[in-house]
Order: structure tokens, then sequence, then C-alpha cells
């Protein structure tokens, strides 16, 4: 996905302002110089120091852990993610993972590619129960989309208090999950990385899944004890797993994730659409706006830190 269309988005939506790609580290430093707002995957603090006229770091994915956000902060700079813009298409694949392994369609791929025409068993998404760890734009949108299946959906999510569209809603405290756990046939992870959700599902987690369930991971690798998980497979503690992040990340070549036929790998790219920077650039551009109208830095869209 070339920046170049990124900026060619904004340009569209701001055709007052002056819009540049940095291609060179030399680029980089000379446009950073004269910079209000600066778009991108990260920014070393360098270039903040150099940047005297930065009022904005607009993140071009969700995920913001790896910034330099306290330097920043001290440097009178907001930032913003990218959250929501992979709402649509992350809660496509889910479905897909699930709507594959409920009706077995690896196995179904498996005997294809051997010629092989033997019927297998399949299942029925109806009337399962779908457990969902992470409430936020992307969870909501998985949520959506299972709607009109006739699932019974249950929500995970820090401060249960705030409800959610799920039919229950619960919190992080060992007993409310296991309990979830217990129930669950599919369990779809689409939350961040924190402290509460690093190693949230390990082997006590996949002990108390039934072993018939599915786990599928589209937040971050580190919220699943990969250890546990390889175990899990390989004693048939659970049925299965669709992975689009893992812990390591390259996942190796050598790791034994990738010799099991009930678990599916992609590349962390459940994120990529083709309207992945339509969808920023309006959160951007409109954030532009709100700062040439001097607006507080709380009132940003996507807002994940203000300035000091």
């Amino acid at each position: 996905m070339p920046a170049v269309d990124y900026a060619d988005a904004l340009r569209e939506r701001l055709p007052d302002h002056t819009v540049h790609v940095a291609r060179t580290p030399r680029e980089e430093r000379e446009f950073a110089a004269g910079a209000r707002v600066i778009s991108s995957t990260d920014v070393d603090p360098g270039l903040v120091d150099r940047a005297e006229r930065l009022e904005l770091f607009a993140g071009v994915a969700a995920g913001y852990d790896h910034l330099p956000l306290d330097e920043l902060a001290s440097r009178g700079v907001a930032v913003t993610n990218a959250s929501g813009i992979h709402a649509p298409n992350i809660a496509e694949q889910v479905l897909s993972y699930v709507l594959g392994f409920t009706r077995n369609m690896h196995v179904a791929s498996e005997r294809q590619e051997r010629r092989e025409w033997r019927h297998f068993q399949a299942g029925e998404l109806k009337d399962s129960v779908v457990t969902v760890v992470g409430l936020g734009a992307i969870g909501q949108a998985v949520v959506q989309r299972l709607d009109g299946f006739d699932v019974n959906t249950i929500g995970v999510r820090y401060s249960p208090e705030k409800g959610g569209p799920t039919d229950e809603v619960v919190g992080f405290d060992d007993e409310a999950i296991h309990e979830a756990l217990a129930r669950t046939d599919h369990l779809v992870i689409a939350a961040p990385l924190t402290d509460e959700t690093e190693g949230l599902i390990g082997e006590a987690e996949f002990e108390t899944l039934p072993p018939h369930s599915y786990l599928v991971n589209v937040g971050r690798g580190a919220i699943v004890d990969t250890d546990a998980l390889v175990s899990a497979i390989r004693t048939n503690s659970i049925a299965g797993a669709g992975l689009d992040v893992t812990d390591p990340e390259p996942l190796p070549a050598e790791h034994p994730l990738w010799n099991f036929g009930n678990v599916t790998i992609t590349p962390h790219n459940a994120g990529h659409s083709p309207e992945h920077w339509n969808r920023l650039a309006d959160i951007v551009a409109g954030n532009v706006r709100k700062l040439d109208d001097d607006a507080d830095p709380a009132a940003l869209e996507n807002i994940v830190r203000k300035p000091e």
C-alpha cells in the first residue's frame, strides 16, 4: 500500500494544505522541521526534536505502545491512532475463520489437495456461543456481523458496567472469564495488548475451554500464551485456532504452529483493505481541520495521548 496513495487521499481532503511524502532520511529531517502534522507507523525521538512546529503525530495503525508517547507529550504533541478503520475487514476475516472452522473447510482443503472425494462431518454456527474479548471498534464489528447467525454472544471488557452489543458482558476477573470460557464454542481475541490482556489466555484458560472450541486471535500475539496454545492443540484440548497475530512475530519457519492442520495462520494482514488510506485520511483530515480551528486536542478523533 504505497504511501503516495495516502498522501493523495489527504490532498483531496485538504486542498489548501501542503502534503509531503518523505522518501529518504534526509527528506524526513527536512520536512519534519516545518511540519505541523506527521503521519507514519513510527517516529524517532530525534526527529521529534527537529519538528519544532509539530502539533500532531497521526499513527497509521491501531497500536501505539511502540511510540515515544512521553517524548511527544512533553513536546506538546498530540497523538492519534487509526483505531476503527480496520474494523470492517478484520471482522470479515474473523467470520471467515469462524465459519471455516464450523464447516471444517480446512478438512475440505486437505482432501481437495489430495483429490480425495470423501465426505466429512461439519457443524452449525447456529445456537453456538461466541465470546469476544475486547469490545472496541473491531469487537463491536465482529458482534454486528454475527447478528443473523442466531448465535449467543459474550463480551469481555475492562469495564463491564459499560455494557455492550453482546448478550452478556463480563469483566477480566478470573471467575467471570472462566465461567464464560466454559460455555464458549468460538473464542475471539479482538483486544489491544495491555497489562490486563497480556497472557490472558494461558494453560488454565485452555483447560477451561471445551475440547470442541476454537480460538481466533486478531488482537495481539502476546495475549495468548504460545506454549500453552501449542500444548492445547497437541493434546486436543481445543479443536483448532485461527491466528492473524502470533508471539513471536513473524512466526519462525521452524515453529510447531505451522505444522498443525487445524491451525490457520495469516501474516498479520487481517487489517489490510483497499479502503485503508481513505478511512485514515478521513480521520486525519478532520483532525487537521480541528487544529486549524484551535480545537482542544482532547476533541481530536482517536486521541490516545494529549500534549502536556
